[in-house]
């Protein structure tokens, strides 16, 4: 994988989705998913932070533990069609109310989290 003078895997950036929801089009993202490779293995919507383009999506591969989590020099925040560029697998469910989780349960697939099964953690097709 290349990646760019900011250590960001370096990709294509086309225009993927029209986000038309009122706060905005950004999202919190692992760098687990732009830095190292991974697909998308849990995400979730919360109540958008006010004040900013926030849609309330926050993305990780399934595999950081809360000190990786907790450190923000390990979490980005970008828009919604830029990480949908990273994982197309997401976009099917961009749409769901505040409030949804999702875990990835196969190379292509997501479902509601129950939180009964193990996330299935694959790395990007690069």
């Amino acid at each position: 994988m290349n990646k760019n003078d900011r250590g960001f895997i370096d990709i294509v950036i086309k225009k993927l989705i029209d986000w038309d929801e009122p706060e905005g089009e950004g999202c919190f993202v692992s760098n687990k998913i732009t830095k190292d490779g991974f697909k998308v293995g849990y995400m979730y919507r919360e109540v958008p932070d006010e004040g900013c383009q926030d849609s309330g999506w926050r993305f990780f591969a399934g595999n950081e533990d809360d000190e990786y989590v907790n450190n923000p020099d390990n979490i980005g925040i970008f828009a919604l069609n830029t990480i949908c560029n990273y994982d197309p697998d997401i976009i099917p469910y961009l749409h769901s109310c505040i409030g949804s989780s999702f875990i990835r349960i196969d190379n292509k697939n997501f479902e509601l989290d129950d939180e009964t099964k193990e996330i299935y953690i694959v790395k990007q097709d690069r």
